[in-house]
């Protein structure tokens, strides 16, 4: 288990649990950032700029500041 922010460029994750405020909570679930769903860092901004996330056929931008209160755990990496 470890925060958003720390994962990896384009590895997988699961989302655990979200520790924001409930108004950001409930915005960040109705794009699809929720405990269970996959998400992936795609991108980090520079000089402390946002992350670009990929839930599904979604991509969001994120603050750091909000990737640090995301629980997930990363995936194995699936086989081709």
């Amino acid at each position: 288990m470890c925060p958003l922010f720390e994962l990896s460029l384009e590895t997988p994750a699961r989302v655990l649990k979200l520790h924001t405020p409930d108004e950001l909570t409930q915005r960040l679930c109705a794009l699809g950032l929720r405990p269970g769903r996959e998400v992936t860092v795609l991108r980090r901004g520079w000089l402390g700029g946002p992350l670009q996330l990929r839930i599904g056929s979604t991509e969001l931008m994120l603050r750091r500041e909000h990737a640090r209160a995301i629980d997930v755990e990363a995936l194995l990496a699936r086989e081709a």
